[in-house]
């Protein structure tokens, strides 16, 4: 999007509290319909405007939030929807604030838990996604100021994940978690805001050495292949993203009414020295996210 903001110095303020400072931010602006003159009989109908709506306003979420930001994503998740006004402010590098777009009645429709790699080294980014109602865009006077937090980095390698009964000691990737939540569309100011559609929770993904999976392959046969798969026969778990010395809970993900559904050799190049690997899909209904303690120390930035 053209009003793309990525910066270290872009802060996100929710009810007049600033949280920390955003890796990115795009989105959030008005835009207008084109609406056609069906009714015109001629042979180059007419166009004009029909409602304004406002695009879903995206923040990608780097190592310095507080907790207030996963207390909003957690209420969204156990189907407690909150609407929130905020703002996302860019400052210069003297921390000045020099852009600010407020957003009014928003709530979270996507958080986006990126791939987890035993292998990767990459630095993770959560992407949240909110639907304003409406937003303006004015020039702020000021500095930059509030409670920001200091956070370490979230690493792709750096994850554990347990399930009841399972062994996991040798998981090698979980992919990509996006959790969602429709909503009305929103046309104007003087609407009523739209409701919350029901939550929807990705299907767990889970790529494993294939030694050692006895526990996942007797869970599947039992669970699909018997058909012994009432509620009674679901696990619940937990995907945890760890320190850098992996002695540290820092952001934690409950699963709930985890379901197996398929299980298989991983797609390969067939190259020899290879470890052979088995992919594993369960779906989930319902999921909770924390963030530990350990994960932040806040300060005051001025």
């Amino acid at each position: 999007m053209a009003n793309r903001i990525n910066t270290a110095n872009v802060q996100v303020v929710l009810d007049g509290v600033g949280l920390g400072f955003l890796k990115s931010a795009q989105g959030g602006l008005p835009i207008a319909a084109v609406v056609t003159d069906k009714a015109d009989s001629s042979l180059i109908p007419k166009k004009h405007l029909g409602g304004v709506s406002y695009s879903p306003l995206v923040m990608e979420c780097g190592p310095a939030l507080s907790p207030v930001l996963f207390d909003w994503i957690n209420a969204s998740w156990t189907g407690k929807p909150q609407r929130k006004d905020g703002s996302i402010v860019t400052a210069n590098a003297r921390f000045t604030a020099v852009k600010q777009l407020d957003f009014f009645q928003a709530f979270i429709t996507e958080t986006t838990i990126p791939a987890l790699d035993g292998s990767s080294k990459e630095v993770l980014h959560l992407t949240v996604t909110l639907a304003p109602e409406y937003t303006r865009t004015r020039k702020p006077s000021g500095t930059v100021a509030g409670e920001a937090v200091k956070q370490k980095l979230w690493v792709a390698s750096n994850f554990r994940i347990s399930i009841d009964g399972l062994d996991c000691k040798r998981v090698l990737r979980v992919d990509t978690l996006t959790v969602r939540q429709a909503t009305g569309d929103l046309t104007g100011i003087h609407r009523e805001p739209g409701q919350p559609a029901p939550l929807e929770f990705p299907n767990l993904k889970v790529t494993l050495v294939e030694t050692g999976s006895e526990t996942w392959f007797a869970w599947f046969e039992d669970f699909v292949v018997n058909g012994n798969n009432d509620h009674s026969k679901e696990k619940n778990g937990s995907l945890t993203l760890l320190s850098a010395d992996l002695k540290d809970e820092m952001l934690r993900i409950d699963l709930f009414g985890l379901g197996i559904f398929a299980l298989g050799p991983e797609q390969s190049d067939d190259s020899s020295d290879k470890v052979s690997a088995v992919t594993a899909q369960m779906y989930c209904e319902r999921m909770e996210v924390h963030l530990s303690d350990k994960a932040v120390k806040p300060e005051i930035v001025r």
